[in-house]
């Protein structure tokens, strides 16, 4: 069962916050609780469901506090990173909207890792876990090689990392991972400006 899974136990959507999964897990219990239904298989069966589905999502829901928007490109359904193709306009997601374009390409099963790690990827971007932000778009990557929108992430996640080693005066590391953006996703003229812009913070530390 993934996550996805657990949140649909407990009639959630996907993302929602530790208030509402704890919210449902109560009415639920009261519901299904074996003291409330003896003898009914069904409900215990279902109490035992949400109860594992409640522990699991306990240490993966966000408070709501933490549950910020997130920005995305209308064209591109990209991560926010200053990072944009061509200066598309901007809309505001918030977690009851689809936070990435459909790919009719992919299997059902495909577009569902593709919106978990999506989700993930934001938190880590966002609390600077770069390395570990790294290697999930490049094992996502991997798995779902021609997906455009998650090489852009790829690209977006390598420069961040990059600007980020330029802070702290990591040269050589720096200026090979912004060499990565570049590769990743060449036709990206916003990658490009923000990147020769990070090439120029380099050349300050010389």
């Amino acid at each position: 069962m993934d996550t996805t899974d657990y949140y649909r136990q407990l009639g959630l959507r996907f993302g929602a916050s530790l208030e509402a999964v704890k919210a449902s897990y109560r009415k639920l219990a009261r519901q299904y609780h074996p003291d409330v239904n003896p003898g009914n298989e069904v409900a215990r069966e279902k109490f035992m469901a949400i109860t594992e589905a409640y522990k699991v999502l306990l240490t993966i829901a966000k408070p709501e506090a933490e549950l910020e928007p997130v920005t995305v490109s209308t064209k591109t359904g990209g991560l926010e990173s200053g990072v944009s193709h061509h200066q598309a306009p901007k809309v505001k997601i918030t977690a009851k909207s689809p936070p990435i374009q459909f790919n009719p390409e992919l299997t059902p099963e495909e577009q569902k890792i593709k919106a978990n790690s999506y989700l993930e990827l934001q938190n880590l971007l966002k609390y600077k876990r770069f390395p570990r932000a790294i290697a999930l778009i490049e094992g996502l990557a991997q798995r779902i090689p021609h997906d455009p929108e998650i090489r852009q992430w790829q690209a977006i996640s390598y420069q961040r990392w990059g600007r980020q080693l330029i802070a702290e005066k990591q040269v050589e590391k720096a200026r090979n991972y912004l060499k990565k953006a570049l590769k990743t996703d060449p036709h990206n003229r916003a990658l490009w400006a923000e990147v020769e812009r990070d090439f120029r913070q380099l050349e300050k530390i010389y």
